[in-house]
């Protein structure tokens, strides 16, 4: 690993996921990382966008909680599985980390769906430094229908364990339940190529768009104050 710039504290702000908290976090800019490395660095509660590597570090509060899937022992529900057959119509295909302009459109479109903050990537420029900038071994999975891509997800991949960066999904298709169809395809991938852990980002428990994560289990969550994970 290739230390870029040495960790710092971001100045407090509003949180965006628990009114009336402020949020703080812990960062550093990295790349050429072994898969090992990788590996540490999501055991420790770590997260990545590109070269930028972060983790919460707030005064007051300690409700983030990295959450990780046991892939080993990862069965489909009955509900998980009517996702699955519901989208088997769909093409799905492994590319290298390289920018298309339909990758950007569909992130636009997505992000229509949440509030922005300071933090939204919203210029063509941002979004290639933020996803499409290599620090570690990463590559995207696309969903097409019809030859069309309807939504994206990149990886990134350690020795034992695989990390979602982000999915996006074109919100004319939200019948389709794509946010959930695209962690199971990810959790297939992690477990037909033998990767022990999936990194599905952090969990709040109150926050109802981070709801679906607990569903996918076995799965373990991140204890800061105990440093080590917990299930």
């Amino acid at each position: 690993m290739y230390l870029l710039k040495e960790p710092a504290l971001s100045p407090p702000s509003l949180c965006p996921y628990i009114d009336g908290e402020e949020f703080t976090q812990e960062y550093f800019f990295a790349n050429n990382l072994e898969k090992e490395e990788l590996d540490i660095i999501l055991e420790n509660g770590w997260r990545k966008f590109g070269l930028y590597f972060f983790r919460p570090k707030c005064a007051n509060c300690s409700k983030c909680l990295p959450l990780r899937v046991l892939t080993d022992n990862f069965a489909f529900s009955k509900r998980q599985r009517k996702i699955l057959k519901k989208n088997s119509d769909l093409e799905i295909l492994k590319e290298p980390l390289s920018f298309k302009e339909e990758y950007y459109q569909i992130y636009l479109q997505h992000s229509e769906r949440f509030q922005k903050s300071k933090d939204t990537i919203e210029s063509r420029e941002d979004f290639i430094d933020g996803f499409f900038s290599r620090s570690c071994s990463s590559f995207i999975l696309t969903y097409s229908l019809e030859n069309k891509v309807i939504a994206w997800g990149i990886l990134d991949e350690g020795e034992t364990s695989i990390s979602s960066v982000y999915f996006a999904f074109n919100p004319e298709y939200s019948n389709r339940s794509l946010g959930n169809f695209g962690a199971l395809k990810e959790i297939e991938y992690a477990k037909s190529n033998s990767f022990t852990y999936y990194y599905l980002g952090y969990y709040i428990a109150s926050n109802p768009s981070m709801a679906y994560k607990a569903s996918y289990r076995p799965h373990q969550l991140y204890n800061w104050a105990l440093k080590k994970w917990q299930n």
